[in-house]
């Protein structure tokens, strides 16, 4: 009798600490999703709709009638995290886009601007102005840029482009 007493207790107890355990996820998870939409929302203005491409997906983005792709991140200097730098450096992302009635074009967008080494952070295409916003991971003294290869996340904005500033006619 005093066995089944034993087992019935420890099944009792094992069932109590499943239940506080998912308790604790559901609190941790709600805590972690208030604080990114926070961080979100502090980080980046609520107009800025930003487009994020894992490295090598593809996109059909319906409101803009153009495929969007990021192909990779053909060079990536940037200064990794904790080493001292003369030069931030910078990341070069190469987007494939193609419109309904166009054919494809990759555009190479830097993290920074810079037209004496021909590195530009906005290219325009089909009267879109498509930025490059966001470059992640970041370097680390641990994982250089080629651990990092396949890994690589890019943020983008499309605009339309003013027509009277526009260079199509």
């Amino acid at each position: 009798m005093l066995h089944k007493a034993i087992i019935f207790s420890l099944a009792l107890f094992s069932l109590a600490n499943c239940n506080a355990q998912k308790e604790k996820k559901k609190t941790v998870s709600q805590v972690s999703a208030s604080n990114s939409s926070s961080l979100k929302s502090q980080s980046q203005p609520k107009e800025a709709n930003i487009i994020y491409l894992n490295e090598g997906e593809n996109k059909f983005l319906d409101e803009y009638k153009m495929n969007v792709t990021f192909k990779g991140i053909s060079e990536d200097s940037r200064c990794p995290e904790g080493a001292n730098c003369i030069w931030a450096g910078v990341a070069v992302a190469n987007v494939e886009v193609m419109g309904v009635a166009t054919r494809p074009m990759t555009l190479q967008l830097a993290t920074l601007e810079n037209a004496q080494r021909n590195y530009h952070q906005a290219s325009n295409f089909n009267r879109y102005t498509i930025s490059l916003v966001e470059v992640t991971p970041y370097p680390t003294s641990v994982e250089t840029t080629k651990t990092l290869q396949g890994k690589y996340r890019i943020g983008i904005t499309i605009k339309k482009e003013d027509p009277q500033n526009s260079t199509m006619k």
